[in-house]
């Protein structure tokens, strides 16, 4: 049988562990009593909100910088970004000594950009629009002969941020579920493929934003949908999946569930109040997920993938009352 060129197996995965290993941090794997007796099931939260740039996107954007040969690698890389694969690859590249220009879009989070220039990136900014992030990412990328690190639709991308679900799976032992985000599918394609590996009883589950669920459409549909606009708080979650992402997803059986973003912001502050952690909306929404589906989990081992910390601390979304939350 041929594998397909855009195929990404386990032993890339495996890889990747070993490419990273040097970089990356091994993050903690923590528990709440409160929290499991509040969701009726046993929570195990992979924390990728104390990885390095505050984000599991360091692991796909190290694995793909570190893939590179030295002669591809010296020309530097690029990518668009809203923000934590923006940063990341700014600090991969700088692990490597290389170049990393990164297009912005107007509007992201300003903490969030501000931590791609810290991170010694270029940056270019761009309209607020898919077609302008990869219009200037090409044209940046031809200008340099940077290679282009897509943030999400990049199979060295997908193994790498398959990695945190194979960290997650070897400590914890069998799982019954594993939850984790779905914005461009990245982190679910490579959270799917660890999973079929390690624990084939597993059921993969991705949580995505009522107000941008693009990938339950998709689904729906038995086809990828086209461009939408989202409406959502879960900035990391606002992209249409790619569709390189979609096929494994449909490949490998992930199911996708949605909520809104009340419940959402509800259970970021149950985190932060506590677990004691810091985390963000588009991190949080796998614990909304475990909470208003709880009949689907009960008495189950669930994993959750914590995405990132990186929050707005001027602009912390219940700073205004949220009728109904869950604190």
């Amino acid at each position: 049988m041929t594998t397909r060129p855009d195929a990404v197996l386990f032993t890339d995965i495996e890889a990747a562990a070993a490419r990273v290993s040097a970089h990356a941090r091994l993050t903690p794997v923590l528990q709440s009593h409160s929290i499991n007796e509040r969701a009726g099931a046993e929570l195990l939260f992979k924390c990728e909100n104390f990885q390095r740039v505050g984000a599991f996107k360091f692991r796909g954007a190290c694995n793909a910088v570190w893939s590179l040969t030295d002669a591809v690698a010296d020309k530097g890389v690029v990518t668009h970004s809203s923000g934590n694969h923006g940063a990341a690859l700014a600090l991969a590249a700088r692990t490597r000594g290389i170049p990393a220009h990164v297009i912005v879009p107007q509007g992201a989070i300003r903490s969030k950009a501000e931590a791609i220039s810290d991170y010694g990136a270029s940056v270019h900014r761009c309209a607020a629009t898919i077609a302008a992030r990869e219009e200037t990412a090409e044209r940046v990328r031809d200008e340099t002969g940077a290679t282009l690190v897509h943030p999400y639709a990049n199979t060295a991308v997908i193994a790498g941020q398959g990695t945190a679900a194979r960290e997650l799976i070897l400590e914890t032992g069998p799982l019954d579920v594993l939850i984790a985000p779905v914005g461009g599918g990245g982190l679910i394609c490579g959270t799917a493929i660890c999973a079929a590996a390690l624990a084939p009883q597993c059921k993969v589950i991705g949580a995505e934003p009522s107000g941008a669920a693009d990938t339950f459409e998709s689904l729906q549909r038995g086809q990828r949908v086209g461009p939408f606009t989202p409406d959502t708080i879960c900035d990391g979650l606002r992209t249409l999946v790619g569709e390189i992402n979609f096929s494994m997803i449909r490949e490998h059986g992930v199911e996708v569930l949605t909520v809104d973003d009340e419940a959402t912001i509800a259970a970021m502050r149950l985190i932060w109040q506590r677990m004691k952690i810091i985390v963000e909306p588009s991190a949080a929404i796998v614990l909304a997920v475990a909470i208003q589906y709880r009949e689907r989990f009960a008495g189950m081992r669930v994993g959750l993938i914590l995405t990132g910390g990186n929050v707005d601390l001027d602009a912390l979304p219940w700073q205004e009352p949220i009728s109904g939350h869950m604190a």
